[in-house]
Order: C-alpha cells, then structure tokens, then sequence
C-alpha cells in the first residue's frame, strides 16, 4: 500500500511494477579519528626509486668544495650549516622531475615522500634552496666537469665526436620591461629620488615595525636603481652593435629594466620574446653533455668557439670532430677549429662555384668544404641529430623551457644544473654497462 497522487488516498501497487529504491548506504570519511602508524623515512621509497639512485650518486662524489665558504665551524659558535650533498641532491632530483621554483621544492620537501626521504628530517626554506643554486654555481660548474671527467677517465665517454646545439629559453623578463634609453634615464632618475625620499622617512621614522617595512621599501628601491643603471650599461652595448642607423638607435633599441641581460630573439614557435640561447655539447656515441655555454646573442653563428674555449678549459682538449647544424658555419668558427685541429660537419651553403666568399676561403674552410661532399661526411653528420637534438627535448621535457632566475650568471647556474642531473642518470647507466 502506498500514497498515490493525492494525500490519504492509498493505492495498491501495480502488478509488475518498480518498488521504490531504498536510501543508498555509504562509508563515509571521518577525519577526526587518531592513527598511530610507526614508520621511519627510509621505508618510504622503494629500492629502486630514483631519488635513492641520484643520492647514491652524489654520495661517491667530492663535494668538499662546497664546504670552503660556510662559516660555521667546528669549535666556534653558530648554528651548523645544510650539508651541501642534501641540497645538491634536492636540486638534481628536481630538475630531473622537472620542478625549478625554490618556493615548490621548498613545498615537496615538507609533503612528497622521496623529496622528504633526501632531506632525511631536516626542514629546508626556499630561501637556503635557491642561494645555494645561484651561490654555488662555481662550485656546480666545477663538479659537472669532474663527473665528465671521471666518465673520460673510465673509458665510458672518449669525446672524439660531439655535437652542438642551442636551446633558446624564455627569460623571467616581461616585453614591457624593454625601453628606450629616454626612458631609462627618467626610470633611474625617478628611482634615486625615490631612494632619497624613502631614506629620509626611515631617519625620521622612530618606530621600530613601522621602520622595518620602510627599510625593506628602500631596499626595493636601491636595487631597482642597481637595474636600471645597470640596464643604461647594458643599452649602450645593444646600441653599438645595432645595426640601425646612429639617428634611430634611442627610439629603436631597447633593453629590460627587469632583466637587462635578456634579449628579444626568435623562438622556436615563430614569435618573439625576451630569452637567452643556451649551447650544449654532447658526446655523440654516450649522449653526456661535455661542454655548456649561455649567451644572449639570437643566433648560432659564432657559438662554435666560445664553445671549444669551454671544452678546452674544462678537459684541456678538444674533441676531434665538431658536428654542428648550417647555423654554427661561420667562416672565422671553421676556420678557427681547423687550427685547434678539429674537423668540423656542418652543411655547406649553396655559394656558387665563382662566389667572392668561396674565393677568399681559408685553408680550414676549404678543407671542409671538400670533405661535406664525401658519402662519409654526410653520413657522420646525421649523427647530429640523434645526439644534440635529443638532448635538447629531454631538456625541454624536464622543464627548460623559461628561467625563474634573472641575469646571464644565475642563468648559467641553472643550465648547470640540467647538465649535471642530464649527467648524473647517464653516468649511472653507463657505468652499470662497463661493470
């Protein structure tokens, strides 16, 4: 029996007909409750997790050098520093899950189980995390040459044959930040007065709180006019080697107030926007990354011999065979690694035979020009590919893509960073083969 469509009238139910559906029963969350789970941090990660292989790896290296510039000594006073090894594993299992943001690292290591295994109960700031990426980056540079190193020693790397390739990364500067050099000078003019008049607040100013957030206003200041003066500097090098005529140079160059390093280039999607060009060398038969450099010039031309100064201070050689793309096919370039006795593999532009260019060809370019068109070349020159271009897109894929950091020094630092971890999963591959 059941109500129908009118109160108090009850109907029989139809024979064959749905009987009405009963309240679904569910387990619902109570979070209220105490769990007691006895765990220790070395349980969290499996065996073979990448974080434990990535600080096993560090822990066979020779990291002393990070100890020479902490204050905190034995037998004074002062609160003990990070030791370095925790950070610089936090830094390459980072980059290797592609997170760059000191402040996001900063977070996992308080709530993902592997970041929080590495730190081993220490509570690290985003504050100590990025200082000593950009801080240590002599100290980075140094041990990505030492892990090449050991590899060359071992046999697993021989850097007879390496190709080059540039990777252009999108700056932490906005395309607003790009002014003229009218508009520089009344920026910096503008900061000073700012400076003074904040100064003068925090010498009249007797309360203490209320001083403190006027010292960090005035401090603010003073390093917006350390950018601005230092983005001045910067407009009078862009506007020497503009190409535009001496009128129009104050109203057609321009350089960021908030990146002064950073450059407009040409991306890889066809647009324009403030970047830097990062170079890689890589050992064609290992795929690690021997050589690095970083630069705000656009293009490639040229990138070659900054690149052998860079393989040359880091091993004192260079390699035998330089491999590079039609960018890099600048004649002072060729001829230049023909007198290191390097033989290089890029393709030759389509001059003509009675061209002036090929007229005045050196020994190096000529030589080159002859060996381009063997079967041999051509077939070593494909290797290019397969090595500095997919370097390349395992950077991109883990997070090369745009720098958190401003000027070419922390830049640098960061690409180190890329480099190392790149070399750090290789060398443990490689060296698993050779055992």
């Amino acid at each position: 029996m059941s109500e129908g469509l009118f109160p108090g009238v009850v109907t029989e139910p139809q024979p064959g007909s749905t009987p009405p559906r009963r309240a679904a029963r569910l387990v619902y969350a109570d979070r209220r409750q105490v769990l007691l789970r006895p765990s220790d941090l070395e349980s969290l990660l499996p065996e073979e997790h990448r974080a434990r292989v990535v600080w096993g790896f560090v822990a066979k290296l020779d990291v002393t050098a990070f100890h020479e510039r902490i204050a905190s000594r034995e037998g004074s006073a002062g609160r003990p520093a990070f030791d370095p090894a925790v950070l610089l594993t936090l830094w390459i299992y980072a980059t290797l899950e592609g997170v760059g943001s000191a402040r996001a690292l900063a977070r996992l290591c308080e709530e993902h189980d592997a970041y929080r295994w590495i730190c081993g109960g220490l509570t690290i700031n985003h504050h100590t995390l990025a200082d000593f990426r950009v801080e240590r980056a002599a100290e980075l540079d140094d041990l990505l040459t030492k892990v090449i190193g050991s590899l060359l020693a071992a046999g697993a790397v021989t850097m007879e044959r390496v190709a080059q390739d540039g990777v252009k990364v999108r700056a932490s500067a906005g395309a607003p930040s790009f002014r003229r050099k009218a508009s520089l000078e009344t920026c910096l003019k503008d900061a000073r007065e700012q400076v003074q008049t904040l100064r003068k607040e925090l010498e009249e100013e007797p309360d203490a709180s209320d001083r403190r957030r006027r010292a960090a206003r005035e401090r603010a200041a003073r390093e917006r006019v350390e950018r601005v003066e230092d983005a001045l500097r910067q407009w009078t090098d862009v506007a020497a080697r503009s190409k535009q005529p001496e009128a129009d140079k104050p109203e057609k160059v321009r350089v960021s107030t908030t990146d002064a390093d950073a450059r407009v280039m040409k991306m890889a999607d066809g647009g324009f926007r403030p970047a830097f060009n990062g170079q890689f060398a890589t050992d064609t038969k290992t795929q690690v990354i021997v050589g690095l450099t970083l630069t705000n010039s656009g293009g490639d031309m040229g990138q070659m011999t900054p690149m052998l100064d860079d393989l040359a201070r880091r091993h004192g050689r260079v390699p035998g065979e330089m491999l590079v793309d039609g960018g890099f096919s600048k004649p002072d370039a060729i001829e230049d690694a023909a007198g290191r006795g390097v033989r290089v593999y890029a393709p030759v532009p389509d001059q003509g035979r009675n061209s002036p260019k090929r007229a005045n060809d050196g020994p190096g370019e000529r030589a080159w020009r002859e060996r381009m068109q063997t079967d041999d070349a051509r077939a070593i020159y494909r290797e290019r590919a397969g090595t500095a271009e997919c370097v390349n897109a395992i950077a991109r894929n883990r997070g090369l893509r745009n720098f958190l950091v401003r000027g070419i020094p922390k830049c640098l630092a960061v690409l180190t960073l890329f480099a190392l971890a790149h070399n750090v999963m290789r060398a443990v591959e490689l060296l698993a083969m050779t055992t």
